[in-house]
């Protein structure tokens, strides 16, 4: 293929079918497209994902992007059975072991909202290349030109006879075929299945209980292990008594592993007995001073101090605040946050025969493999992944730890072993999502129009920093049409673990900004819906959203009494999103009694999938507004389980109207779109109840 976003194009015969393998470009961040499918270097390209056709009809879609519970098994069906023409009952999916020889290194996972992004363009091809073979075997068979074949269903037809033969008889002829060089697509006038809101693939399995998730694997002679931890981030054990574990009934073994103490037992409740009797000694190092208060004080010192690493300047900032006269000024602040999955960690290790393997829901199975390999001291083609569902990630599953702890006691016992997260493990040693603090200065000219805007940010990072620079830090702090411009960071170099969260430095970042984009309309006197279009001029497929957002909530008409709108929105992952919250304060407290959001995320797979995305991704983040706040005391966390970190109830929940922007452009994500826009949709909306600004997370009143 000429393309940059080729596909490596190879087949095989396989028992009883066709057999064709994908490749997909090395993922290398989450740039634009372009910089993360760099040109296909030398050397051999292995596939990544298969397509199988099997002489029952069958077809087997094994796939290298996990489902975090977002749809993405089902979505990627989708492509290829539209250009396949294949009888969608007959689909399967099925996730992809890892293998060094056959993936080559590749990075395999679900991350960035990238699923969609990147499979679009390559399963089409399969499907295309996979149907093309299909009639040419079909025309062999009928003595008669390719072009006088079509197909529907599952099956070629000869357009001269009505003839058919189904796709599963034509298989083991069409895998002797090449694949071909170059395929054509399909007119998207002519989709049946793309665009078409499909019931989900994993429904079935998942409503009956037959889906397996990481927490339900079960080996023949598997033991249970749980971890003590130190409660202090970057304590270590100093000495430990294990005496008193090993007399609970079902503790079969204490170990000290590289993590802290494993306690394992013949099953998860004893093991979490065991390791209640305990006795550890912990040296918990220089971090067992830190405070929450000193955290703060740290992140808003740095916000206010001049210098670090500039991210983003254009125009002249300093004389267009200089000409505009008094300017205006405020500080925005969001806590810590964990993951909170549905499903805690838990991760199957089993070391025998000279092979490691593990078994666990992973949104990252390539590096949960290298954490396995790195643990177990085996070489990658040594080591296997079996990849599961899982409820829930949110940025967290990437194979870290969890796994290297799993790894670690399996090869200390000499036996399977499945290690499980509690509750209060998942909250207090999380990857968090970091704390952070921007200070903002703006100016407006005599019309009321902003000219100058900048922003100062302290913010910790896992990420390596590039000119002085963590850019997921710094995301979306400043996407608007303002002439003067200047943007800083610092790195509080703080010794929290943070990691990736749903949607990363937006979920955060947005609501400084659109918070802030609000505080200017107020001052230039501007309704907020006016002075966006004035800052979206430039981005018609943001200013689309918001157009449609504030039409559906009826934007400048009155409500009931008691009753107020806040709006805010977001572009990221290849999409647009706008929220309007409509909110009323009860006794005190914020109640969200509807929220409208538009979203654009081009070309529409399965509407039925966006639009639980956008519920789903939309109430993660007012949780995390409404309550969710990481605090830390003496080094460790203080809360340890649901009834301090607190999810929205179900009758809490807010109706939720999602519109989707009809859009024939590329697909862009869905899973984490439409977390960043809801905090500022609130808070806005607060400040048109109160006609006060809260301007830190989660939102307080007490604090007006």
């Amino acid at each position: 293929m000429s393309t940059r976003r080729a596909f490596l194009k190879t087949s095989a015969a396989a028992t009883g079918g066709l057999l064709i393998g994908v490749y997909f470009p090395d993922l290398a961040g989450e740039a634009t497209l372009d910089a993360q499918f760099g040109p296909p270097g030398g050397g051999a390209i292995t596939p990544h994902a298969f397509i199988r056709i099997g002489t029952d009809d069958v077809v087997t879609l094994t796939i290298h992007k996990p489902d975090n519970g977002q749809g993405t098994e089902t979505s990627i069906a989708q492509i290829l059975a539209e250009e396949l023409d294949c009888d969608w009952s007959r689909i399967r999916t099925e996730f992809a072991p890892i293998n060094a020889a056959l993936y080559g290194g590749a990075l395999q996972g679900t991350f960035g909202s990238l699923a969609i992004r990147t499979t679009y363009d390559p399963m089409r091809r399969t499907g295309a290349a996979a149907r093309d073979m299909l009639m040419q075997a079909a025309a062999a068979r009928w003595g008669i030109d390719k072009a006088q074949c079509r197909t529907e269903n599952g099956a070629v037809i000869n357009t001269v006879t009505n003839a058919r033969l189904s796709y599963g008889s034509l298989a083991e002829a069409a895998a002797k075929l090449p694949v071909p060089a170059n395929v054509t697509l399909k007119d998207p006038a002519q989709f049946k299945l793309i665009g078409k809101p499909l019931q989900r693939v994993d429904t079935p399995a998942k409503v009956t209980g037959k889906a397996t998730f990481g927490i339900d694997v079960r080996l023949p002679g598997m033991l249970y292990a749980v971890v003590a931890r130190s409660a202090v981030f970057g304590g270590r054990v100093a000495r430990f008594d294990g005496t008193k574990a090993k007399a609970v009934p079902g503790v079969t073994h204490v170990v000290e592993i590289p993590q802290g103490i494993a306690v394992v037992a013949s099953n998860t409740w004893a093991a979490m007995e065991g390791r209640r009797a305990l006795q550890v000694e912990w040296d918990e190092g220089p971090n067992a001073t830190l405070t929450a208060v000193g955290i703060r004080e740290t992140l808003l010192g740095l916000a206010s101090k001049a210098g670090g690493g500039v991210a983003e300047q254009h125009g002249d900032f300093d004389k267009a605040l200089a000409a505009a006269g008094q300017p205006i000024e405020a500080t925005y602040e969001a806590p810590y946050l964990a993951h909170a999955r549905l499903e805690p960690h838990a991760c199957v290790a089993r070391i025998a025969d000279g092979m490691c393997e593990i078994w666990t829901g992973t949104q990252i199975p390539g590096q949960a493999h290298s954490t396995a390999v790195q643990a177990s001291g085996l070489r990658a083609e040594q080591v296997k992944v079996h990849t599961t569902y899982m409820g829930g990630s949110y940025g967290s599953r990437g194979g870290g730890a969890f796994v290297a702890e799993a790894v670690e006691v399996a090869k200390a016992v000499n036996a399977p072993v499945k290690l499980t997260y509690s509750r209060d493990d998942e909250l207090q040693h999380d990857l968090y999502r970091p704390a952070s603090a921007v200070r903002f200065v703006a100016a407006l000219d005599s019309d009321g129009w902003p000219t100058a805007w900048f922003a100062r940010i302290a913010c910790p990072t896992w990420m390596a920093l590039r000119n002085g620079v963590a850019r997921e830090s710094v995301e979306g702090i400043a996407d608007y049409d303002i002439p003067n411009v200047k943007v800083e960071y610092h790195d509080p170099k703080l010794p929290i673990p943070t990691g990736y969260w749903r949607s990363v430095g937006l979920s955060q970042n947005t609501f400084f900004a659109e918070s802030f984009v609000d505080e200017l309309a107020a001052r230039g006197r501007k309704d907020p819906v006016e002075l966006r279009r004035r800052l979206y001029a430039k981005s018609p497929r943001l200013l689309g959203v918001l157009n449609l957002a504030a039409e559906k909530a009826r934007w400048g008409t009155p409500l009931p009494q008691g009753r107020f709108r806040g709006i805010a929105a977001v572009a990221g992952f290849g999409s647009f999103n706008a929220q309007v919250a409509e909110v009323s304060i009860e006794q005190g407290k914020v109640r969200v009694h509807r929220v409208v959001c538009a979203v654009d995320c081009g070309r529409v797979i399965n509407p039925t999938g966006v639009i639980q995305q956008a519920q789903g991704a939309m109430v993660y983040g007012l949780s995390a507004a409404l309550r969710g706040n990481i605090t830390i005391d003496r080094g460790r966390v203080a809360e340890s389980n649901f009834h301090q970190y607190e999810p929205l109830r179900m009758h809490e929940m807010p109706v939720v109207d999602v519109h989707i922007v009809p859009n024939t452009a590329a697909p862009g994500g869905m899973g984490e779109l439409t977390t960043p826009p809801i905090a500022a949709a609130v808070g806005n909306a607060i400040y048109a109840a109160t006609g006060k600004r809260v301007r830190r997370l989660p939102f307080s009143l007490e604090k007006l």
